[in-house]
């Protein structure tokens, strides 16, 4: 992105771990001279924007769990905040001249729509009503931020969804969910998924674990060298400030998650039997299989560290699948058979390991034609039904059947 000539891009230092925040960088095209903004990012950056006299430079930065506008001084690197709320506020549009914008907002309970204002100040002027039968006919769960300490004594945070009629002192089946990325975060945004369970009359907590973005180089680095520890006792304390809490009961409990979150999904379930129930989406249980095929090898050499023909043994300590002998929790598996990603042999040798032990139910769906994130609207609807009903059986015993679709 170009002002005059001069060219703004975001990148991580040459000499920094490749999955930093990074920095902004200003670069003059005919000489190749670039400089970096002092400050390190602290989430990831996008909507990049010059302002017309080429001083400042706009951008959307995630920071925790909101997604806020901010502007950058180019001579000295100081950022000022440009609005300052409590969700997530995502840039679509500038005005030429960069007085207004066309941004996309939602939080906990507010569905995502279009919205036009200022850039100075926000004064939202909505655009789009695109979902009104959601705040019109459903109740809503209630979602929040929520804070506590890890085993190491590091404060995690995290989202936390209860239902909109619950109340104080009333224990909760949970449903624990772990992002993908690593580098993902959940944020104070509206996620669809969260208010079905809610629905059905679960909390759900999405924590911020080792390994997160939109907190900092400190977190999103700690992962490394580190996978399968920090972040599972980060998972483990969660739920267990719940059930202090008096949120969560200590017998119903879930675990739930795709991609990286499948990964740390199976490996949850091999070093606790606390959940009940396990809903693992395109995981990966064996890394040394995993190094050839997948496109994960920077994650999986940065976060482990060196080659697995040179390390084997600390390939194979974090790989769930040298585990799986210890799995006594139900567990639903799901896969796309064109994910190259995560491979579906990964999810094929984790069933059959389980199937062959026999110490906890397990169920296999692959589905034709998907790649890492499904596509086909029948198939994401075939893979939620499948989730609620899994969940519903072995965490509270209820023979769930999906709702029937209303007459046109």
């Amino acid at each position: 992105m170009g002002s005059g000539r001069e060219s703004i891009y975001h990148s991580p230092s040459d000499k920094d771990f490749d999955l930093t925040h990074g920095f902004l960088w200003i670069m003059n095209p005919d000489s190749g001279e670039k400089r970096k903004l002092e400050k390190p990012n602290q989430g990831n950056i996008s909507s990049l924007a010059w302002t017309p006299d080429g001083k400042s430079l706009l951008f959307n930065e995630g920071r925790r769990t909101n997604l806020n506008l901010y502007r950058t001084d180019i001579a000295t690197g100081k950022i000022h905040d440009v609005t300052n709320v409590e969700g997530t506020l995502r840039v679509l549009a500038f005005s030429k001249d960069r007085t207004k914008m066309v941004y996309s907002y939602s939080d906990f309970d507010t569905p995502p729509d279009l919205y036009a204002s200022s850039v100075g100040k926000l004064n939202p002027i909505r655009l789009t009503s695109t979902n009104p039968w959601i705040e019109k006919e459903l109740l809503l769960a209630k979602g929040e931020v929520v804070r506590w300490k890890s085993k190491d004594g590091m404060e995690i945070e995290g989202v936390l969804y209860v239902p909109g009629n619950h109340k104080k002192g009333k224990k909760l089946p949970l449903i624990v969910t772990i992002h993908g990325g690593p580098p993902g975060h959940f944020s104070n945004g509206f996620r669809a998924v969260f208010h079905v369970f809610a629905g059905l009359g679960y909390a759900s907590l999405g924590p911020n674990i080792r390994g997160s973005d939109s907190y900092g180089d400190g977190l999103l680095c700690t992962l490394q060298g580190d996978v399968g520890g920090g972040e599972f006792d980060d998972v483990m304390s969660g739920v267990d400030y719940l059930i202090e809490k008096r949120i969560a009961d200590p017998d119903r409990l879930g675990v739930r998650g795709w991609s990286w979150g499948g990964i740390l999904g199976s490996w949850v379930i091999t070093q606790t039997d606390r959940f009940k129930a396990a809903f693992l989406g395109a995981m990966v249980g064996s890394w040394t299989a995993e190094s050839g095929p997948g496109l994960s090898y920077d994650l999986k050499h940065h976060y482990i560290g060196g080659a697995h023909w040179i390390n084997p043994e600390d390939w194979r300590k974090v790989s769930s699948l040298w585990y799986v002998k210890n799995v006594t929790t139900p567990t639903l598996l799901l896969h796309g058979a064109r994910d190259v990603v995560s491979t579906p042999n990964q999810a094929m040798m984790f069933f059959h390991a389980l199937k062959e032990i026999g110490k906890a139910p397990v169920r296999y769906i692959n589905f034709p034609r998907e790649p890492h994130g499904f596509r086909e609207p029948r198939h994401q609807r075939r893979r939620d039904v499948e989730e609620i009903i899994w969940m519903q059986k072995h965490i509270r015993g209820i023979d769930w059947k999906p709702w029937k679709r209303k007459e046109q």
